[in-house]
């Protein structure tokens, strides 16, 4: 008798497989730009995180369109989806064509408020703005249908484009310059279309959407844009400032130091981009959504506090392994920078479960935060650390405050 074994493999489902993406997608970013800082050494690599910010910032802008394309695609259906997907598509690119219009034409000017050597690099990166606005209502279908697969890919088409044309160019050409980063920034944007959905692509729509319907998009963007407005304000500012405020050599340190510590913000992004349609059809189905929230919470508070101890335990190694000698400077701000993102991370799991639901409040108050924290930044930063310590007390109150709000919804829920 000939004994047969059959072993069973638990297929892997399509959120974990995004996870996994996600966790790729980071770690590769996170490989640009420390070779971009090992490579270039603090007073250039200065000029590419003011490229990286912009990137960031552009991300950030175009996270509305996105955000708006995951909810709506979760609630429309057959002809006012269609419909919908066009008039998204159409308001995509006249808004991408302005802002880098917007971006092009005062290139001179932002290449003398950040203290930058050239101006091409912002033409080049304006050239490519509208092609991440399509990008980014592409990936809200995705999000919105749940078709994680085809939205890893795209996470993966540009980052990976990025990753092997900037080196490319740097390492085969030896030419270390902000323009060639430009140029693999504009070129991974084209990658990070693919896969696109050029079926039901159009500009046109041959249903009117109902007013209602419209009525709650129009609000739901508002609202979307305020929000990540104050995600690029509060993310963003501290290294336009800084690199606004001090020397090129300060800055580029704190490029560094501000890049090992948003290691908790990126990986706490992939749960954003879960909770989201989650929340939604939970929602729709007249389900529970609160657990949910403690879920990923609980999961970041946890992945938090972890790189935290190893920012603070092991800071001298964590800075030498990543950018290098150059960079030890920022050894000792290092687990207070990690600290600042760890609470602004979960604070901001909180804001988009809200946003989720159709609930504004919390928008509002990091909206108010994201304020304080440039306010505290533009009158106290006569030192790094200083600036630092801002972050900090302006995440602590925001993070307490967005939990104080959530008690008492529920309380009186």
């Amino acid at each position: 008798m000939q004994a047969t074994t059959t072993i069973k493999v638990k297929k892997m489902s399509p959120e974990q497989l995004f996870m996994l993406s996600v966790l790729a997608v980071n770690g590769g970013n996170y490989l640009y730009n420390l070779i971009l800082g090992r490579v270039l050494g603090p007073a250039q690599f200065a000029d590419a995180a003011v490229l990286i910010t912009f990137l960031l910032v552009l991300s950030f802008v175009a996270m509305t369109f996105q955000l708006v394309t995951a909810k709506f695609s979760v609630i429309f259906e057959n002809e006012i989806f269609n419909s919908f997907i066009a008039r998204i598509y159409k308001n995509a690119t006249i808004f991408g064509l302005a802002f880098g219009a917007l971006i092009v034409f005062f290139a001179k000017d932002l290449q003398v408020v950040f203290n930058t050597s050239s101006s091409s690099m912002f033409v080049i990166f304006g050239i490519g703005v509208p092609l991440y606005f399509l990008m980014s209502v592409n990936r809200g279908v995705f999000q919105g249908k749940k078709q994680f697969k085809a939205l890893s890919v795209t996470y993966q088409s540009e980052m990976l484009s990025r990753l092997l044309i900037t080196l490319g160019l740097i390492f085969l050409f030896n030419i270390q310059s902000s323009v060639v980063i430009a140029v693999g920034i504009l070129i991974s944007f084209g990658f990070g279309l693919i896969p696109f959905k050029f079926k039901g692509f159009s500009f046109k729509s041959s249903y009117a959407i109902p007013s209602t319907y419209s009525k709650q998009v129009k609000r739901f963007f508002l609202i979307t844009a305020f929000y990540e407005l104050t995600q690029i304000i509060i993310n963003n500012s501290d290294i336009l400032l800084v690199k606004h405020y001090f020397e090129s050599y300060d800055a580029g340190l704190y490029a560094s130091l501000a890049l090992i510590g948003r290691i908790v913000y990126f990986i706490a992004w992939m749960f954003v981009m879960l909770l989201l349609p989650t929340v939604i059809q939970l929602k729709k189905e007249g389900k529970e959504t609160a657990p949910i929230l403690f879920k990923y919470v609980g999961y970041i508070a946890i992945i938090a506090a972890l790189i935290i101890i190893g920012c603070a335990l092991f800071p001298e190694t964590a800075i030498t392994l990543l950018f290098g000698d150059s960079y030890l400077a920022m050894a000792p701000l290092l687990w207070k920078y990690a600290l600042a993102t760890g609470l602004f991370a979960i604070s901001n799991l909180f804001a988009y479960y809200y946003l989720s639901l159709d609930r504004y409040v919390p928008v509002v108050i990091s909206g108010l935060f994201g304020m304080l924290q440039v306010g505290l930044v533009v009158f106290f930063h006569d030192s790094l650390e200083q600036v630092v310590h801002m972050q900090i007390i302006a995440m602590v109150l925001l993070l307490l405050i967005q939990v104080v709000f959530f008690v008492i919804d529920q309380k009186r829920r």
